[in-house]
């Protein structure tokens, strides 16, 4: 982002949160996560693009996206210390219908520290039938609760590790804090989220 925006949440600042680099509602009530990462705002030049690859299922945009990630982040952030990366998972049903997922399109795609081991399959999601486009903070957090959970054989392996969590737009932040909660109460030390695109207003 080129503007200044919470380390911990990605949105904005206030010009009185600009000192403490994060905003107030993480201050009140903070989210599970530690840290999130954008590239851009959800309503500037990248949002055709994504939208092309992720409704139109141009595949092809994936890679033009995610070189745009590697050409302006991936140098400040090959040193991050991290252990795994992983997308946000989409249901079965969901993977079946749409036939890939672009979070895990992209995130293959970037360039990483070598030591950062990318697990496309160890968080998992149950199905859920209302979209979540249009709704409110509230009703996203409602909502999101219980539906992902870490597949058996991975949850030792995660322990006392750190771990970025990959996701193509953030809005509310309702899907990656449920993430990082579950993540956390399975014992994972810390969590980043790389966003490729982060909406600058919550509903």
């Amino acid at each position: 982002m080129q503007y200044e925006c919470c380390y911990q949440c990605g949105l904005p600042l206030n010009a009185n949160e600009l000192s403490e680099h994060q905003c107030r509602q993480c201050k009140v009530q903070a989210p599970y996560f530690d840290e999130t990462i954008c590239l851009d705002r959800y309503q500037g030049i990248l949002q055709d693009a994504l939208h092309q690859f992720k409704y139109q299922k141009r595949l092809s945009y994936a890679s033009g996206l995610a070189d745009v990630w590697n050409h302006l982040l991936s140098t400040s952030l090959i040193s991050t210390e991290a252990h795994y990366l992983m997308p946000v998972p989409l249901s079965v049903k969901k993977l079946h219908t749409r036939g890939f997922n672009q979070s895990w399109e992209l995130a293959r795609k970037l360039r990483c520290n070598a030591n950062l081991v990318k697990l496309p399959y160890a968080l998992k999601r149950h199905h859920h039938s209302e979209r979540q486009a249009g709704s409110s903070r509230d009703e996203r957090y409602h909502s999101i609760q219980q539906m992902f959970y870490i597949d058996e054989k991975y949850r030792e392996r995660l322990q006392n590790k750190i771990v970025i969590v990959f996701d193509d737009v953030m809005t509310s932040g309702a899907t990656l804090n449920e993430i990082a909660r579950i993540l956390k109460d399975n014992k994972v030390s810390r969590v980043i989220n790389w966003v490729l695109l982060r909406a600058t207003k919550s509903p």
